[in-house]
């Protein structure tokens, strides 16, 4: 229940952003939240101010090897961004409410667009390890047992009571990819599709792959899905892509260059 567990009430939410505003001069309009061994996207930003998560009033921390933990401001192509290098995730023992808490301050900053990026195993028999695939819509299984962010009581001040999920993942955003990947030459890697959330940290059985790759997914992770609910609570657009990964260490300089064109190319499409 939201409004019971510390750091996720609509006021300590508001205290954790104000304090994040008062200690930087970055008035972020984009965030961004790099996935696993994604957190390279981060050195990208210019003039770069960084907290460590520790030092952030009702922050949690990342536990998970290859999350940095540290949320670094600055600005990507000239935007100002908010950028977290390193996520939390269901399976560190985390309250769901307590994972999302970043979108909803990042909404309380003034954040208008989220990004998110994760490493994800490929379904979809066509895709490639080193695909980008361009989420498009998600299963979201925790779900399906009542493990939802919004679960408990609504602050109408963060959003709806019902939120619809069936646009979730921005139309627009996703053409964007589409024309910023074949300007690029990224286009014969950069897939779309669906991507299923499960609640780790075990990996999925090859039954359950062959589950959920019937029910419409093409790639499988642990992270994302929830962060999306929160940020389209909260009226943010959302856009995710996923790195189809057998490996925890790979290139990923294609992958950073995409949504690095992309950011630079959303002042365009917002005034659209």
């Amino acid at each position: 229940m939201s409004e019971f567990i510390s750091g996720v009430s609509y006021e300590e939410c508001k205290t954790t952003a104000d304090w994040l505003l008062s200690n930087t001069q970055v008035r972020p309009i984009v965030g961004i939240v790099c996935g696993s061994g994604l957190g390279g996207l981060a050195e990208m930003i210019k003039d770069p101010q960084i907290f460590k998560y520790s030092d952030i009033p009702n922050f949690p921390r990342s536990t998970v090897h290859g999350h940095a933990g540290r949320l670094v401001f600055g600005t990507l192509k000239g935007k100002p961004c908010v950028c977290m290098q390193g996520r939390f995730h269901l399976y560190e023992g985390y309250p769901i409410q307590k994972i999302t808490l970043p979108m909803r301050v990042f909404k309380l900053m003034g954040v208008e667009t989220m990004i998110m990026t994760n490493a994800a195993g490929g379904l979809n028999q066509d895709y490639k390890v080193g695909d980008i695939m361009v989420i498009k819509d998600h299963i979201n299984m925790p779900g399906f047992a009542g493990v939802n962010p919004l679960s408990g009581p609504n602050d109408d001040r963060f959003g709806l009571r019902f939120p619809c999920m069936s646009d979730a993942y921005d139309r627009k955003l996703r053409q964007l990819a589409h024309d910023v990947a074949a300007d690029l030459g990224f286009s014969e890697f950069v897939r779309e599709g669906v991507y299923c959330v499960l609640g780790g940290p075990s990996f999925e059985t090859i039954a359950e792959c062959r589950m959920l790759h019937m029910l419409g997914a093409d790639a499988v992770g642990m992270s994302t899905v929830h962060e999306v609910i929160v940020a389209r609570h909260a009226g943010m657009r959302c856009f995710a892509l996923s790195l189809i990964s057998n490996r925890a260490v790979m290139d990923y300089d294609s992958h950073e260059k995409l949504v690095s064109t992309i950011v630079a190319q959303l002042e365009h499409n917002i005034n659209n």
